[in-house]
């Protein structure tokens, strides 16, 4: 949910070219230094019930990369990587948290609460309105959690959730 500069920029690039296609950025994440980073661009298709394939993500590439190349956004060399969120995916979005009400996930926060960041625990509710959503922790306390206040959040594999995906 906290994005650097240059990833906010490269949002604001991407964004136009995968809504055009069908798709929605989940995330983009710059990992790694100065030489030769990895830029990650998480994307899915806007109709729910269709899968992304290898072929989306080839396609995507290549628009993403022709607009990457013009903008020039990165100094020097990056690796571009195309990927769709999968089972245990990123949270990112306020809809990412209502369509996993229910399922546990590991939250980082800043500033820390009661001098903890990291919490793992169970999504109760969301509320897209008041800008943030309930988790009960490991040790059964309810905190309120603002979306601003997130810095990574994601869903843990689970046969809980397998199962609740296949059916």
């Amino acid at each position: 949910m906290k994005n650097t500069p240059l990833e906010k920029r490269i949002m604001q690039l991407v964004t136009p070219i995968l809504e055009d296609m069908g798709f929605e950025l989940v995330r983009v994440r710059l990992i790694g230094g100065t030489n030769n980073p990895n830029l990650q661009i998480m994307a899915e298709p806007v109709d729910e019930s269709r899968s992304m394939s290898v072929e989306d993500c080839a396609e995507i590439s290549h628009e993403i990369s022709a607009v990457l190349d013009v903008e020039d956004p990165i100094e020097g060399r990056y690796t571009l990587e195309i990927s769709s969120p999968g089972l245990d995916r990123p949270l990112t979005r306020p809809k990412d948290f209502v369509r996993s009400c229910g399922m546990e996930a590991r939250i980082e926060i800043e500033p820390p609460f009661e001098g903890q960041k990291r919490f793992k625990g169970r999504i109760l509710a969301v509320s897209e309105e008041e800008g943030g959503f309930t988790l009960e922790t490991e040790d059964g306390e309810h905190l309120d959690i603002a979306f601003t206040a997130v810095v990574r959040a994601k869903l843990v594999l689970s046969d809980e959730m397998i199962n609740f995906k296949q059916a």
